[in-house]
């Protein structure tokens, strides 16, 4: 005869199956990632956003036990790949965002694919890093400019016979170079690129004459000889060249108070669980704190941060702030 559940069973039945799919949700975020990994690189290779997201790439994989890869997608000031991301769905798409892409852009341009706090939870910064200033040599060497003094001159008795490139419209390379001409009253025609790295091989080739780029990415050119730095963009001076000035210490008053440095840090989709976010953080912190990768970093210039979500989160807003200010007083556009 079959007898019916007591309550008591029914009760045991129903506490158990409302547990099973937050077991099967524990389990799910325990096995991420189940497949590679795209890190979304939004300028083209050989530019600091690629070197930094390529050096996290083998601590990355170690970490997790899945692959790690870079894809780069330029355009648009790094908006078409950040925008690629804000829509990815498949919970194992990355972004290696900047400074322009969720601090300077949102001011620059009159309307983004996307929304760059809404739409990303913010995992951590990844690297601080000054611009250089830095000029082809034989163009510098034919107009007689040794510094920034020189260039200032040059600028103001030849209104847009110079003109600087851009890793693209937005960047802080681009708006490095709009703050300069906004504060020493000059106009330079600017060139954006699709990165640093097309930038870069334009400059050395002499087709552009200078250029406020990242210190890592310019580094091995300045080192080279294949280009002349004239100053960083920082407040403070670089340990990576520690003999090269600051724009304001040998520019005169009119560049009083300039500063102009990047950061790099990587976000998430904004659905990305927060334990996800979590461990990514925390993985990266490590890696970011070996000897290895640290003097790595602060070799090409850049300063390993690896802070927490949440501090990311609020440098985010600061930054956005700040830039805003520095877009209106500049006068920046996308052109």
């Amino acid at each position: 005869m079959t007898q019916n559940p007591t309550r008591r069973q029914l009760l045991a039945f129903a506490a158990m199956s409302s547990l099973m799919p937050l077991a099967a949700q524990v389990q799910a975020q325990a096995a991420w990632p189940s497949r590679p990994v795209r890190i979304i690189v939004p300028f083209a290779p050989a530019g600091t956003t690629d070197l930094l997201a390529r050096a996290l790439l083998p601590d990355l994989q170690k970490a997790f036990g899945q692959t790690f890869i870079v894809e780069n997608k330029p355009g648009a000031g790094g908006n078409l790949g950040a925008a690629e991301v804000a829509r990815s769905t498949d919970g194992h798409t990355l972004l290696m965002g900047t400074v322009g892409t969720h601090a300077i852009n949102a001011s620059l341009y009159p309307k983004l694919p996307f929304d760059p706090i809404k739409d990303f939870a913010p995992i951590t910064l990844v690297a601080a890093v000054p611009n250089v200033l830095v000029m082809n040599p034989a163009r510098a060497q034919q107009l007689g400019i040794k510094n920034v003094q020189d260039l200032i001159r040059v600028a103001r008795a030849k209104p847009g016979q110079l003109n600087m490139a851009s890793s693209g419209n937005g960047t802080s390379i681009h708006l490095a170079g709009e703050l300069f001409k906004s504060m020493t009253g000059t106009f330079m025609l600017h060139f954006p690129y699709r990165g640093s790295g097309p930038a870069l091989l334009d400059l050395i080739g002499g087709n552009v004459d200078l250029m406020f780029d990242n210190l890592p990415s310019a580094l091995p050119q300045i080192k080279s000889g294949r280009l002349v730095a004239l100053a960083v963009t920082s407040a403070k001076r670089s340990e990576a060249m520690p003999d090269l000035p600051t724009i304001e210490e040998v520019g005169g008053p009119a560049l009083k108070g300039y500063e102009a440095s990047s950061w790099f840090g990587l976000l998430a989709p904004s659905s990305m669980p927060a334990e996800q976010v979590a461990r990514l953080q925390q993985e990266i912190h490590r890696a970011l704190t070996t000897p290895a990768i640290k003097e790595r970093l602060a070799g090409q210039g850049a300063i390993a941060s690896g802070m927490p979500s949440s501090e990311f989160a609020a440098l985010i807003a600061s930054e956005t702030a700040k830039w805003a200010k520095v877009v209106k007083a500049a006068g920046a556009k996308v052109d």
